[in-house]
């Protein structure tokens, strides 16, 4: 399945635990850091968008960014509800996370994507531009705009209350 920005709600919750997804547009980038602002901050841009959980690195030459891995995702956690609440529908990181994100995801109609982890240089060959968005201080872990096109990831936990983690079929 494509899901192209805008996303929308809808689109999200025709996804199933186990799809495959390619995203094209802007999703934004927050780490630990970040999230303890924004949950403060509240900022608009978070309504109907998706995060991924990395700290990218410096852009190479004819790079719009550098390597872009995703982090460890059960680190953001205990932020989940606040920016589900917010209006964010879908995070993107890695691992498997707390069975109370699952139940926030049915909740709230979101979903958790994950990025196999090690391939932070293939994955930032789907970003076409960066910029930064909010928190320079926070240097890799600032909130950046990605520009993505076909970004591949896998949906982990879907808004029905499903994980790939609790099936016996993956």
């Amino acid at each position: 399945m494509i899901l192209n920005y805008p996303f929308k709600r809808e689109e999200i919750e025709k996804l199933n635990a186990g799809d495959i997804v390619y995203l094209n547009g802007m999703i934004l980038t927050a780490r630990d850091a970040a999230h303890q602002r924004l949950i403060v901050d509240k900022p608009e841009i978070l309504k109907d968008s998706i995060i991924y959980y990395t700290g990218p690195t410096s852009a190479k030459d004819g790079m719009a960014i550098g390597s872009c891995g995703p982090t460890t995702s059960s680190r953001m956690d205990k932020y989940f509800e606040k920016m589900c609440q917010l209006g964010v529908l879908a995070s993107i990181g890695k691992g498997e996370r707390s069975n109370d994100v699952l139940e926030l995801c049915k909740k709230y109609h979101c979903c958790y994507f994950i990025i196999q982890g090690g391939l932070g240089a293939l994955t930032s060959l789907s970003v076409k531009e960066a910029n930064l968005s909010m928190y320079p201080d926070l240097l890799a872990e600032a909130v950046y705009k990605l520009e993505v096109k076909d970004l591949k990831v896998m949906v982990s936990y879907d808004t029905k209350g499903n994980s790939i983690y609790k099936k016996s079929d993956y």
